[in-house]
């Protein structure tokens, strides 16, 4: 039986205000209905702002160990529910179970990190050019935050964005994606279960033009983080422009691995697998772009379509399961498109391109592995994200054509080099315009505990995860304090 899934303000679980209800999907099964979901109408945002806007005083009075506590209980909670979680992240947005259950362990993690920063959340002192005067920064919380994120990680994305915001002190209304509500619902409930006090963190269940839009364009709003598609992004830091609002913004990426003449090429096609196909390539790190030297190409791509060849495409609660489905109709029709537009442009396509219908996959949106060569990095193919199983490789010369290939679009988020040679790998850690940069690694496998976002069009704004440079620069605003106790007047730069 499907999930009755409501909304969560000011402490209780109530229906939306919207018109009628939608449904929760599993895309290994169509006729699978994980949850049937309340929508939400401006009233309902409307009363999830207040609740926030209420609880927000004594939330941030409340000292920030104590705010560490709940979330070091909600970390517990999830340790307990992480098997019945993972399984859920697996049937609601198709990845494989070992993913989904990562999903949960970063969550975990990031309770556990943030819970700890409750009793660091640290500032700094410096010391007054006169006497008898101290100088400080603190951390202060901003206020009431609107958390907008996306359906690909739908537990580890708002443990990311909630863990920093509640830990800094600020009231939360987070709006997750539609396609995943059950599991934003299941996730909202461990934070009730340990504790968070009425009014703390609101979930409001809805689509982006009818409840996201104007959630964080709300008069009461305070601060917006944002992660999901570039065009949504980039229209709502316009919106929060206009507004004079702090927006953290996370969108999208057209990651590239170098595969350089002297790499270990088993370890490399190892990290290709992995970084163009794990997820079902829906991931904002995901390697779509394979960029291999010339003396290496050939014999890359023959041991790259071999491994593609033997993923096993299926559901992924099956333990034999390598790749699941993409998240839904207008994804699998998405990726499809990229891949006719692929052809047309004239790259080579040497594997995969088709739906996968075998047995019980004819019900779900299931699409193969694909894998182009001859790609020229000017196509469309190797420009914009696809956010589905959809490789492009394309031959580079040498290691600085390799860089300027890779350097070569408007994202800027995750890149990697294999090679055997510490200079390469110097080069190309200072050269390469991403956010992330991994040596002998894929692009995936982020640690929480350091900043995560890109450059260029990939994001704006303070970084996710991670501690001072990341999540908290969002989640906080600075204040200095100057003391004096002289007992007279003293005049800075005038009195010396």
């Amino acid at each position: 039986m499907a999930d009755n899934i409501k909304n969560y303000i000011n402490g209780k679980w109530v229906s939306g205000n919207g018109k009628g209800t939608f449904k929760s999907i599993n895309p290994a099964r169509r006729d699978n209905i994980i949850g049937v979901i309340t929508k939400s109408s401006h009233k309902d945002v409307d009363r999830a702002v207040e609740a926030a806007k209420e609880a927000f005083k004594g939330w941030s009075l409340l000292p920030a160990p104590r705010r560490g506590e709940i979330l070091f209980r909600a970390a517990e909670l999830l340790i307990k529910e992480k098997k019945t979680l993972g399984q859920l992240v697996t049937r609601e947005m198709g990845k494989v179970l070992p993913e989904g259950l990562g999903d949960v362990q970063e969550a975990i993690d990031m309770a556990y990190y943030m819970g700890g920063e409750g009793r660091r959340l640290s500032g700094e002192t410096a010391p007054s050019e006169l006497p008898n005067k101290d100088a400080k920064s603190i951390r202060v919380p901003i206020g009431v935050f609107a958390l907008v994120t996306p359906w690909n990680f739908p537990i580890a994305i708002p443990a990311w964005k909630i863990c920093p915001a509640l830990i800094a002190g600020n009231t939360v209304v987070f709006k997750p994606s539609s396609e995943t509500a059950v599991c934003a619902t299941r996730f909202v409930e461990i934070f009730e279960a340990a504790g968070i006090p009425k009014g703390v963190l609101n979930l409001v269940h809805g689509s982006g033009q009818e409840v996201g839009e104007y959630l964080v364009t709300h008069p009461n709003i305070d601060a917006v983080s944002f992660t999901g598609s570039c065009p949504t992004g980039e229209y709502l830091e316009g919106l929060c422009g206009f507004l004079h609002r702090p927006i953290s913004a996370e969108m999208g990426g057209k990651n590239a691995i170098i595969v350089m003449e002297d790499a270990n090429l088993e370890l490399a096609v190892h990290g290709a697998i992995w970084g163009g196909f794990g997820t079902s390539g829906q991931r904002c790190t995901a390697a779509s772009r394979l960029v291999v030297h010339k003396a290496a190409y050939k014999k890359f791509i023959k041991i790259f379509q071999e491994a593609a060849s033997r993923l096993r495409i299926g559901d992924g609660l099956r333990k034999t399961t390598d790749m699941g489905p993409v998240v839904n109709q207008s994804q699998f029709k998405k990726v499809l498109d990229y891949i006719e537009i692929g052809k047309k442009e004239g790259a080579k396509l040497i594997h995969g391109g088709k739906p996968y219908t075998d047995g019980e996959c004819a019900k779900g949106f299931f699409i193969e592995p694909t894998i182009f060569i001859d790609v020229d990095q000017k196509m469309r193919i190797a420009q914009e994200e696809i956010f589905g199983p959809v490789v492009s490789v394309i031959k580079a010369r040498n290691l600085d054509d390799a860089i300027n290939i890779v350097n070569g679009t408007r994202y800027g988020l995750s890149s990697a080099i294999y090679t055997q040679d510490v200079n390469k790998s110097a080069i190309a850690e200072q050269a390469l315009d991403t956010g992330i940069v991994y040596i002998n690694a894929s692009t995936i496998g982020a640690e929480i505990q350091l900043p995560f976002g890109g450059t260029k069009y990939t994001g704006i704004g303070p970084k996710e995860a991670g501690g001072r440079g990341g999540a908290l620069d969002t989640y906080t605003k600075w204040k200095v304090i100057y003391r004096d106790f002289s007992g007279k007047l003293q005049r800075a730069q005038i009195d010396k």
